[in-house]
Order: C-alpha cells, then sequence, then structure tokens
C-alpha cells in the first residue's frame, strides 16, 4: 500500500461517490495510487442487494461494481477540490468476459480491481477485473462521460 493512499471504509467511499445506502457497492478499499485501485465487498449474498432480481445477482451485474470502483478511484483522484462527487454516466462496456453465471452463492468476499485507461475533462476509460478467492470471475472495460460544467457567467445571464 502506497504512503499517501490510506485504507479506505465504507464512509470514506460514500463521501466520495454519488451511489449511496445499498447502492453502493464497495466495502472497502484495499490499496490505491494514481492509475489505479483494488477494492472488496462482501455484500454479494446479502438477500436484500438491490440488483438481485427473483433471488439471485448474475454475473451481469459484476460490471456495475466494476463502474463503481472506477467511480470511487475518480472520487479519490478528486480529493483535495470542495465539490461533491461527480457523477457521471456509464456510457459503453467493451470486451466484457463473464466466468461464472452468478454472483449470490460465492462464500467470500468480491475482490476489485480498476485500471484508468484514458482521462479527459468529459470522460475516463478503465479496465476492471472482479475476482473470488482470487479466482478472475468478470473483467472488461468500461467508460463514463461527465455532463459538461454549466459556465457561470452563462448561468447568471439565463
Amino acid at each position: 500500500m502506497s504512503p499517501h493512499a490510506p485504507r479506505l471504509d465504507r464512509a470514506g467511499i460514500l463521501a466520495r461517490v454519488p451511489h449511496q445506502g445499498t447502492m453502493c457497492l464497495w466495502d472497502a478499499v484495499v490499496d490505491w495510487d494514481a492509475t489505479s485501485i483494488r477494492l472488496h465487498a462482501d455484500n454479494h449474498r446479502d438477500a436484500a442487494h438491490p440488483l438481485r432480481r427473483r433471488g439471485r445477482l448474475a454475473a451481469v451485474h459484476l460490471c456495475e461494481y466494476g463502474a463503481q470502483a472506477m467511480a470511487v478511484h475518480g472520487g479519490l483522484l478528486g480529493d483535495g477540490e470542495d465539490a461533491p462527487p461527480r457523477a457521471g454516466m456509464l456510457v459503453a462496456l467493451r470486451a466484457v468476459r463473464l466466468h461464472v453465471a452468478r454472483v449470490d452463492a460465492l462464500p467470500g468476499p468480491l475482490e476489485g480491481a480498476a485500471t484508468l485507461l484514458a482521462a479527459g475533462p468529459s470522460s475516463q476509460q478503465y479496465a476492471f477485473e472482479i475476482r473470488h478467492a482470487g479466482e478472475l470471475i468478470a473483467e472488461g472495460r468500461a467508460m463514463v462521460a461527465f455532463a459538461a460544467p454549466v459556465d457561470a457567467t452563462l448561468a447568471q445571464n439565463l
């Protein structure tokens, strides 16, 4: 772990992302730096998980875990700014590979990792991996787009 990147608990995550309540899927940041993050979660077995359908949590929902890993990393990179968490919209998933069908029956915590591939003022692209007990269960790339900031002068004239 980097000396400048302390472990972050759920409260710290909630302070940095737009996802709140049970829709915030990660429990802790294990490690992070300027280009990557590692996290873990243990909520996939919870019967009240917000993404469950008919009592099951499908592997496709691991894409949301990947996207939220990106959001947590972005929130950590934004520390020091007096701004609320920056909301974005997931606009693309690429090269997604799911290696399990369901997630809800996995006995141990989920381990997530995301690596920043490209960043600009209006979007970011990451590669993500989700593992269980060290075994790769999902991987892919995702892009998030941010709303254009409102020009303060323009907003005053509206």
